[in-house]
């Protein structure tokens, strides 16, 4: 529901800026394994492995994703090789995650199938993201974010109607507005604002966003649940932070240098 409404949003869009879809083989191809490995299965694993396991393992789990996409860049696009400064900035993010969410972390008692669950979703989306880096150059972001919706629907759907009870939705206030956000905030701009960073900035470092996000979520918490801030999540925060700085070491360092060879 959430992407059928997302991409008929992006349709008119689409159609007010004079945009097209385009519908050739190779693009095609490129939309159904966006839908297979992004749209679809990886959502259905997280929203399924999160009701095994605690939202602070999740999110240590999911954390992973900058790892495998620094992993495939490396193999998969030549213009986006490892370098030290990338290696230790993931290891820096990644520290902050577990640290912020360590007192949550119960791994004793979870699920194995929610774990692994995040996990394949994981590296599926890291996945994705490397081929929509290497394949959708020519394609723009609202294309490759309706394209990969409109199949991924179809596998979603199909998915709901075998493995859920969809006599017992109930689309009640709470319900629509939740659908209504995510659709608008969680999809149409944010999956448009991915796509379009993913032509201008490394695939790697588009990545660290699933750093970002817990430490977004837990600032959340606490400007609107009034959930409290302990020094162990400043220190995580500052830990991602830092550590995404440090992964863009080498790209500050070069328009340092740039700029002064210019003076």
């Amino acid at each position: 529901m959430r992407f059928t409404l997302a991409a008929f949003i992006l349709f008119v869009i689409m159609r007010v800026r004079g945009e097209r879809i385009p519908f050739d083989r190779s693009s095609v191809s490129l939309y159904v394994t966006l839908a297979v490995l992004s749209f679809s299965i990886p959502f259905a694993l997280v929203y399924w492995g999160e009701v095994y396991i605690g939202s602070g393992l999740a999110a240590i789990l999911f954390a992973a994703h900058p790892f495998i996409v620094a992993a495939e860049s490396h193999l998969f696009l030549p213009d986006e090789r490892l370098n030290p400064f990338k290696i230790i900035g993931i290891l820096l993010g990644f520290l902050g995650v577990l640290v912020i969410f360590w007192a949550d972390l119960h791994v004793g008692g979870s699920s194995t199938g929610g774990m692994l669950a995040i996990l394949v979703s994981s590296l599926m989306q890291g996945t994705a993201l490397v081929i929509a880096k290497r394949k959708g150059v020519n394609i723009s972001p609202n294309a490759l974010s309706i394209g990969g919706m409109l199949f991924g629907i179809v596998i979603l759907l199909g998915m709901a109607l075998v493995f859920e009870d969809v006599s017992r939705v109930r689309l009640d206030q709470k319900g629509i507005l939740s659908i209504l956000y995510l659709a608008v905030f969680g999809t149409v701009i944010a999956f448009g604002t991915y796509y379009w960073l993913l032509k201008r900035v490394e695939a790697v470092y588009l990545s660290l966003i699933a750093l970002v996000t817990p430490v977004l979520a837990v600032v959340l918490g606490s400007l609107w649940l009034q959930e409290s801030l302990s020094p162990r999540i400043y220190s995580g925060a500052g830990l991602v932070l830092f550590g995404i700085l440090i992964a863009n070491g080498k790209d500050i360092l070069s328009k340092v240098q740039s700029r002064r060879a210019g003076v």
